[in-house]
């Protein structure tokens, strides 16, 4: 690796796509599902049953469509669904505000912030136990890791913040990987918005860079077909998705530019981190494969299915396991890695 950029960008991917399952599995937790179904919301569809759906999705348990809005939007407040449609980015703004305006009418910001927790806590003991191999350690380094993120522009990451550290070790660990999580993905906001795209467009991309077949997983954030042939028209006339739909040589590199945008605005971590960022890695990695094998997260992600194998090089070059889903394939932005 001789590009020093490029390889901060590969510093920050790998702590990324490792945070991913373990900060997500609260999405998945049949804990938080039950929790939410006590304060009125609808009880998990269970798991996706059709062929695609199952393939992706695995075994994991649903979370009903108002109750994760409103459960991760009550990290901001009990604001309106405008404000955390804005700050989600991705998700279709008319679906964020109707779950949100009904989530309101059921509970408050406080009451499904702290069901959220426990269930997500409550999973991870579960699976995990409260104090798993290598917890003492990732705590420390989750710390070392978020100790200089700046908070403007970072709405998620604010939120996160103005909630407490739970007492129980994985919890704490998990909170600290969160506020991680969710910093990242306010920067990645403002990377996709900043390179021309709009929340539809860029699940679009993302579904096609990674394979998936057409409308699967941009449909799962609430986008109607009137937006969806919006955005497709839109990133077949830049040239980022052939007349099949599927995505470009150029359209592959877009999508990578927009990561290594965000790479660039969230280096801190991995910086921080210096050579301990593989160990931290690789205990994510370990609680990942128990977390996926007891259905807590998904077998592979969007992340890790539009991941560059460079990525892959860099966690073999630091003795660590491969990522599960990620196509080989060369560097799409073609730059020296």
């Amino acid at each position: 690796m001789t590009d020093t950029t490029s390889a901060d960008s590969l510093r920050a991917r790998a702590l990324a796509t490792a945070l991913e399952p373990f900060v997500g599995s609260v999405y998945f937790a049949p804990e938080a599902h039950a929790g939410y179904a006590e304060l009125g919301f609808d009880p998990s569809p269970g798991p996706v049953n059709e062929p695609w759906g199952s393939a992706h999705w695995g075994g994991v348990a649903m979370t009903d469509g108002p109750a994760y809005m409103t459960s991760r939007g009550s990290l901001l407040g009990q604001v309106h669904g405008a404000v955390v449609a804005a700050a989600f980015g991705v998700f279709a703004p008319a679906a964020v505000i109707a779950s949100v305006e009904l989530g309101w009418s059921r509970t408050d910001a406080a009451t499904i912030g702290a069901v959220r927790t426990r269930g997500a806590l409550a999973q991870l003991v579960r699976v995990l136990g409260e104090r798993p191999a290598g917890v003492d350690d990732a705590i420390a380094l989750l710390e070392r890791a978020g100790a200089n993120l700046p908070l403007a522009g970072r709405p998620m990451y604010a939120g996160v913040c103005a909630q407490g550290l739970p007492d129980v070790p994985i919890g704490r660990a998990w909170r600290l990987a969160e506020r991680l999580r969710e910093h990242r993905g306010d920067g990645h906001v403002v990377a996709f918005t900043a390179a021309g795209f709009g929340g539809c467009a860029i699940q679009v991309l993302t579904e096609r860079v990674a394979g998936m077949p057409p409308r699967t997983y941009s449909r799962t954030r609430g986008w109607t077909d009137a937006d969806l042939d919006a955005a497709e028209r839109a990133l077949h006339d830049r040239g980022l998705i052939g007349s099949d739909g599927a995505a470009t040589d150029a359209g592959r590199a877009a999508r990578e530019q927009v990561e290594r945008a965000t790479d660039a605005l969230w280096t801190a971590p991995a910086r921080d981190l210096g050579d301990d960022l593989p160990r931290l890695v690789a205990i994510l990695q370990d609680w990942n494969a128990w977390l996926r094998s007891a259905a807590a997260y998904y077998p592979s992600s969007p992340q890790e299915a539009t991941l560059a194998a460079d990525v892959q090089r860099w966690m073999r070059e630091h003795g660590l396991h491969p990522f599960p889903g990620v196509p080989d394939r060369p560097d799409p932005a073609g730059g020296a890695r």
